[in-house]
């Protein structure tokens, strides 16, 4: 979901990573039925509604509430839209309740947005002093100040080398503890500054560390794998999938459950007919920013974009 963001008294423009690219693979039938599940500030949505016609529909949902409150503007805009506010787990029931079953497609741009990283209200970015909060929807769930002052030094080493790949997590968790109580990003910055772990010269000190506590906070790893099962079952036949990512985990998680839809496993020795044993095909298997976008938008540089297409 990272993107370019500019906002003035005259203008707001926002880019999103490989715009066109996540639209034309996922955009089968001009008519259908689509839904952006990060709606964000309608980057692709607005690129996809574009090319769409006039009986077509597109559910915008975010749990974000600036973004919800975006595709509400938008929908008053383009009666296509149906603005919906939750989380990816809850596309079942969102879907089911807005009798809106059967996708003919689906995006899915994952992780922080610019607009979010831009705000230091929100704590998402290191770069910027403000509340350790880290929510993507700031009316629910536990902040992550409120997390860190609580947790334990195990359960903290855990979550930096497993959702940031925090290879000195022991030197910074038990800096974060020493420093505890925590209540802004700065002194999250400065915690990690303190600790006696050796640096890498090509990143912020504090940038993996604010990345596995963010994903952490907002149960982002669970939600995503629970958002491809979630939107594949209300794909039709010939429905497309494309899914954004923006770090190696997430790259994994959607390869992995990409490749199940596509090569499903099947238990050595068991006698299988036939040759397709997949629900789905590789439209884009792994797509990649051109030099040119990553010249424009640097912070698109390690997006990945994966689309299926579901055959039964």
């Amino acid at each position: 979901m990272v993107c370019l963001y500019r906002d003035n008294a005259k203008m707001t423009q926002h880019v999103p990573v490989l715009r066109d690219d996540m639209v034309n693979a996922v955009m089968t039938d001009r008519d259908g039925a689509y839904l952006d599940a990060t709606f964000g500030r309608g980057g692709h949505a607005r690129a996809l509604l574009r090319q769409l016609s006039p009986k077509a529909s597109l559910v915008a949902l975010d749990r974000d509430p600036d973004a919800y409150q975006a595709a509400v503007d938008l929908s008053r805009e383009d009666s296509r839209v149906q603005p919906m506010r939750g989380v990816f787990s809850e596309i079942r029931s969102l879907l089911s309740s807005n009798r809106c079953n059967r996708l003919s497609g689906l995006m899915m741009d994952i992780g922080v947005s610019s607009p979010q990283l831009d705000d230091p209200a929100r704590g998402f970015s290191f770069m910027r002093s403000g509340p350790l909060d880290m929510r993507m929807d700031p009316e629910s769930g536990e902040s992550a100040a409120s997390w860190l002052n609580r947790v334990d030094l195990s359960d903290l080493v855990n979550v930096l080398r497993e959702l940031g790949d925090e290879k000195n997590a022991r030197a910074i968790a038990m800096s974060i503890l020493d420093k505890r109580p925590l209540y802004t990003t700065h002194e999250l910055v400065t915690a990690v500054d303190s600790s006696r772990s050796r640096r890498d010269p090509r990143k912020h000190s504090a940038t993996r560390v604010f990345q596995a506590v963010r994903m952490h906070i907002n149960d982002e790893l669970s939600e995503l794998n629970r958002g491809i099962e979630a939107g594949f079952h209300h794909l039709v036949d010939g429905g497309r999938i494309g899914v954004l990512t923006f770090h190696s985990i997430e790259h994994a998680i959607v390869r992995q459950k990409f490749r199940g839809l596509v090569r499903p496993v099947v238990p050595r020795r068991l006698p299988v007919r036939g040759t397709s044993l997949g629900r789905a095909k590789y439209v884009v298997k792994a797509k990649r920013p051109n030099p040119a976008e990553m010249n424009i938008n640097p912070r698109s540089r390690s997006a990945l974009l994966q689309v299926i297409e579901r055959i039964e």
